[in-house]
């Protein structure tokens, strides 16, 4: 009996071992890989007419969870949707590096409380500080170290835009060289661990846009896949005026619509939705109605449209700029954008590299370059340009 159960415990220990390694060693590669998968794989064909067209364009993508996971953005990966090799290849002059810092287990579009937190396993894996296991901010603050690391080594092919200054050179450094520029966002207020002055935290820490909510209801906003779905606390009123006043882009994707409605009441600048689908080509609780849209359009906004199949009702270039057709046909194509959600834990047509397949589908919903040029890039560039802080 005791040698049965010596042995027992041996392979008990082989089999914990082995699972440290495997959580610690493997786990991170894999999460990345099996939660951010790509449809059609690289590489991609399009046609001379939009291959032309796209590589005169600023792109540029106001949606990318890529900081989450524990990959270097300066590799090219043969996993994932977003680095800066291929950011480069698919012509992407400015990504927005968006945060997410905790997310509901059983995750959905509907309701979900936030008494779970499903990114403490992979902060934990990651092993990332221990700071960044009770602290939502500390996680922030963690993704946007990496990003500002990953600009150091880089060799002068991206960098961190967080002034007008830093955009306008930049702009115009990429008029002779193919570099990329990227800003940071957060995905829900709760970021904030539940207090307005961490604004100022996160704001030196470079990010430059953040939304109320992400998934679950917080103390600043109800998010529309909450359990409440309330609109913004006091708390969240003041994290608003305070975001705007040091030159922050309020976004209101994941809001619930009371959020949205109490948001558009007080703003004093436009309103962002970095990334959504329209109710008029997917009609579901993660995308925006018709009222919603002219409502954000009136701040002088950009909604941006993403790629995956919760967004557009489809798996293919031709869903997104459906999309788009229908949201520029309701606001004008001066307020539209792209909003890919690249990795973030969706299943995409194409990666990042594959952009140029987006200016083909445009193409042939009868846009006119003028139009192509607003919608893929220029319209936020212009945004920010404006609205960015000295």
């Amino acid at each position: 009996m005791k040698k049965i159960i010596k042995i027992l415990a041996s392979i008990l220990f082989v089999l914990v071992i082995g699972f440290v390694i495997w959580f610690f060693g493997f786990a991170p590669r894999y999460l990345a890989n099996s939660m951010n998968t790509v449809i059609n794989k690289p590489p991609y064909q399009i046609s001379d007419k939009a291959k032309n067209l796209h590589e005169k364009l600023l792109v540029v993508d106001m949606h990318a969870d890529s900081l989450l996971w524990k990959r270097d953005l300066l590799q090219k990966d043969t996993i994932g949707q977003v680095d800066i090799p291929r950011l480069i290849e698919g012509n992407v002059a400015l990504q927005a590096f968006t945060v997410v810092t905790k997310t509901p287990r059983g995750m959905n579009i509907e309701n979900n409380t936030g008494d779970t937190d499903n990114i403490f396993w992979l902060v934990l894996s990651e092993m990332q500080p221990l700071e960044d296991l009770s602290s939502l901010t500390a996680r922030a603050v963690f993704q946007a170290k990496k990003l500002h690391q990953f600009a150091e080594k880089s060799e002068g092919k991206f960098f961190v835009i967080k002034t007008k200054k830093d955009l306008q050179n930049f702009l115009e450094k990429r008029k002779t060289q193919k570099i990329v520029g990227g800003w940071l966002g957060i995905e829900g207020a709760h970021a904030l661990d539940g207090k307005v002055e961490n604004v100022d935290v996160l704001f030196e820490a470079g990010f430059r846009m953040m939304s109320p909510s992400h998934f679950f209801d917080n103390e600043m906003g109800g998010s529309a896949h909450g359990v409440e779905k309330y609109g913004l606390t006091d708390k969240g009123r003041e994290m608003v005026k305070l975001m705007q006043k040091k030159g922050m882009l309020v976004d209101v994707a994941h809001a619930s619509a009371k959020t949205i409605d109490d948001v558009l009441a007080i703003t004093t600048k436009p309103v962002v939705v970095s990334h959504t689908g329209v109710k008029g080509t997917c009609n579901n609780n993660r995308n925006l109605s018709d009222e919603q849209l002219k409502t954000i359009a009136k701040t002088g906004g950009v909604v941006g449209i993403g790629f995956w199949d919760t967004a557009t009702c489809g798996e293919d270039a031709k869903a997104i700029a459906k999309a788009i057709r229908y949201t520029a046909n309701v606001i004008g194509s001066d307020h539209v954008g792209l909003g890919s959600d690249f990795d973030g834990s969706v299943k995409v047509p194409f990666d990042t590299s594959g952009d140029g397949l987006i200016t083909e589908a445009l193409l042939n919903e009868g846009f006119s370059e003028e139009e192509i040029s607003k919608i893929i890039g220029g319209n936020m560039i212009k945004l920010l340009g404006e609205q960015l802080p000295d």
